[in-house]
């Protein structure tokens, strides 16, 4: 914000709440999206993840990420409209049922899932329906749209590049981004499960082989 936009508030000016919302889901909320996550991971590292749920567990992280991340870069890139909302929407409650199953998965498997994961937890659950919340205000025309099934709009069902695309800047930053907070430390957590796993299949096939040494003695 500058400073004479700053004065204008002060003095009582109108804002434009559009632009000021637009700007807390590019700079605000989407960003910060990214610290949880860091530090969801870094609870999986602390409690040994590979030792207990494992692969199956850390799978069902890259399921998740692939569930926000599809929905965001589509808003990334195209119009928001009854299509785009739809699979938001859906991306939301599938995300929401995956979250069950990853917690249900984790305390299954002796993992323990701290009260500090678990507050963590509330933040990458509440951080996606607040982001929509937020688009849907945004773009309440479309809203009205979609609750009509799209009807009178030919771009209804349609995906519709942005009249005003994000800066190619704004773009590579937030792919550095994704790249070095999401997808580097949870490639390292589920390649950390599965040596793991591969450690204990070799584990085993040592034991079974001392074992059939000791019958046939």
């Amino acid at each position: 914000m500058s400073q004479d936009q700053a004065a204008d508030i002060a003095h009582g000016a109108t804002v434009d709440v559009g632009d000021a919302t637009t700007r807390f889901l590019l700079y605000g909320l989407l960003p910060g999206w990214f610290v949880p996550g860091l530090a969801d991971w870094a609870m999986h590292r602390r409690t040994r993840i590979e030792d207990t749920a494992g692969t199956k567990e850390s799978l069902i992280h890259s399921l998740m990420m692939a569930e926000v991340g599809l929905p965001i870069a589509l808003t990334l890139r195209y119009e928001v409209n009854p299509l785009l909302l739809s699979v938001q929407l859906g991306a939301a409650a599938v995300h929401e049922a995956t979250a069950l199953w990853d917690v249900r998965t984790a305390v299954h498997s002796d993992r323990e899932v701290k009260p500090l994961e678990q507050h963590i937890h509330s933040f990458l659950e509440s951080l996606p329906f607040g982001g929509l919340a937020s688009l849907m205000c945004l773009h309440a025309d479309q809203v009205r749209s979609l609750l009509r099934g799209g009807r009178g709009d030919p771009d209804a069902w349609r995906l519709v590049p942005r009249r005003r695309p994000l800066s190619a800047g704004y773009l590579a930053g937030i792919g550095l981004a994704i790249g070095a907070c999401v997808l580097l430390p949870y490639g390292e957590e589920l390649m950390r499960c599965r040596r793991a796993a591969r450690a204990e299949k070799r584990r085993a096939r040592a034991h079974r082989r001392v074992l059939q040494r000791v019958k046939g003695s």
